[in-house]
C-alpha cells in the first residue's frame, strides 16, 4: 500500500523557498508580485527617487530661469519697441527679431535641460531598482552619480525609441498623401480626407509593437552599461517570445497609475473644497487670501506628487519586467543570490 503526503509523495519534502534578499524572491515571477514589488521599491526607496527627481528637475528650472533672465537683459532695449507702442503702431522688425531669436535660445535651452533632466530620472530608477532587488540601501549621492553617468546612454535609448516608432507613421503618412493626390486629381472632393482615419488606425498597432518590443532599452542601459543602440537590440532579444506579457504588465501599470492620480486629485479636490462648504464666507481679501493661498499651495504639492509617482511607478514596472524575464530566459536567478550573498558577507 502507497501513502501519499501531498503533492511530492511520500518522503519526499518541497524544493526550499527562493531566497529574497530583496523585494522580490528570486525565481520566475507573477505579474502580482512584480507589482507588489514596484510598490515596495517605491516605499522603501522614495527618498531616492523622489530626491532625484527633485533635483533634477529643481536645478533644470534654476537653469531655464537663469536663461530666461540673459535672454531679457539681451533684449531689454527693444521689449518697449514691442510691446509699448501707442495703440494703432506696428512693432519694427528691428524690434521684433530679437526678441523671436532670445525666445528661440530660451525655448531650446528648455528643452536640452529638461530632456537631460528626464534622462537622470530615468536613469535612476533601474539603479534604485538593482539595489533594491539585492536588499540593498543606497544614500541619494549615489544613485545621482551612477544615474548621471548613464544619463547619455539612457537619452541615446529614449531619442532613437522615438525616432524607430516614428518610422512607420511617417511611411503611412506618405502613403496616404500619396492616395490622396491621386482621389482629389480625380475631383473626389473631402472624401479623400476619409483615407487618414484606416492610416491611423493602422498604425497605431504597429507603434505599440515597437514600443513594447522595445521598452526594456533605458533599464539595459544602466544595468548592462551598454550603449544606446545596444540596448536597443538588447531589449528586441529579450521582449521576443514575451511580447504579451510584457505588454500585459506594461498597460496594468499604466492603468493602476492613471487609478491612482485620479483618486489622489478627487481626495485632494474634495480638501480644498471644504473651507467654501462649511466655513464662513470671506468678506475681506485677507480672508479670501487666507483660504485660497493653502489650498493653492495644496494643490501643487498634490499635482507635483501626483507627477512624480506617474513618472516613477511605471519604470518600476518595466524594470521589474526585465529582471524577470532574465529569470526567466538567462538564469539570472544565481548570479543575483551571489551577488546579494557577497554583499552581505561584506558588510
Amino acid at each position: 500500500m502507497t501513502y501519499s503526503t501531498g503533492p511530492y509523495g511520500y518522503g519526499h519534502v518541497p524544493p526550499p523557498p527562493a531566497p529574497q534578499p530583496g523585494v522580490i524572491p528570486l525565481r520566475p515571477l507573477g505579474l502580482g508580485e512584480i507589482l507588489t514589488a514596484a510598490f515596495a521599491t517605491f516605499g522603501r526607496h522614495w527618498k531616492q527617487l523622489v530626491g532625484v527627481t527633485a533635483v533634477a528637475y529643481g536645478l533644470g528650472l534654476l537653469l531655464v530661469g537663469a536663461a530666461a533672465g540673459v535672454g531679457y537683459l539681451a533684449v531689454a532695449d527693444h521689449v518697449p519697441g514691442v510691446f509699448d507702442l501707442p495703440r494703432g503702431v506696428t512693432p519694427s522688425w528691428d524690434d521684433g527679431l530679437p526678441l523671436l531669436i532670445a525666445f528661440g535660445c530660451v525655448w531650446l535651452v528648455a528643452m536640452v535641460v529638461m530632456l537631460v533632466a528626464s534622462g537622470v530620472v530615468s536613469a535612476a530608477v533601474p539603479v534604485v531598482l538593482q539595489e533594491a532587488v539585492l536588499g540593498g540601501r543606497p544614500a541619494l549621492g549615489t544613485v545621482w552619480g551612477r544615474a548621471w553617468a548613464r544619463m547619455p546612454a539612457v537619452l541615446g535609448t529614449v531619442l532613437l525609441t522615438a525616432l524607430v516608432m516614428l518610422v512607420p507613421v511617417l511611411l503611412l503618412a506618405g502613403l496616404v498623401s500619396v492616395l490622396m493626390a491621386a482621389v482629389i486629381s480625380q475631383d473626389a472632393g473631402p472624401a479623400a480626407s476619409l483615407l487618414l482615419i484606416p492610416a491611423f488606425l493602422l498604425s497605431l498597432p504597429l507603434v505599440a509593437w515597437i514600443w513594447v518590443k522595445l521598452v526594456f532599452a533605458p533599464t539595459v542601459a544602466v544595468t548592462e552599461h551598454q550603449g544606446a543602440t545596444a540596448s536597443l537590440r538588447r531589449s528586441w532579444h529579450l521582449v521576443t517570445g514575451a511580447w504579451w506579457r510584457t505588454f500585459g504588465g506594461l498597460m496594468v501599470a499604466g492603468v493602476i497609475t492613471n487609478v491612482i492620480s485620479m483618486i489622489f486629485q478627487q481626495v485632494l479636490g474634495a480638501l480644498m473644497s471644504v473651507p467654501f462648504v462649511n466655513g464662513p464666507e470671506p468678506e475681506t481679501l485677507g480672508e479670501l487670501l487666507a483660504l485660497v493661498v493653502p489650498m493653492v499651495i495644496i494643490a501643487i504639492v498634490g499635482s507635483l506628487i501626483a507627477q512624480v509617482f506617474s513618472a516613477l511607478f511605471p519604470p518600476l514596472v518595466s524594470g521589474l519586467l526585465y529582471i524577470d524575464q532574465r529569470i526567466r530566459r538567462e538564469g539570472l536567478a544565481p548570479a543575483l543570490a551571489q551577488a546579494a550573498e557577497a554583499r552581505a558577507h561584506a558588510s
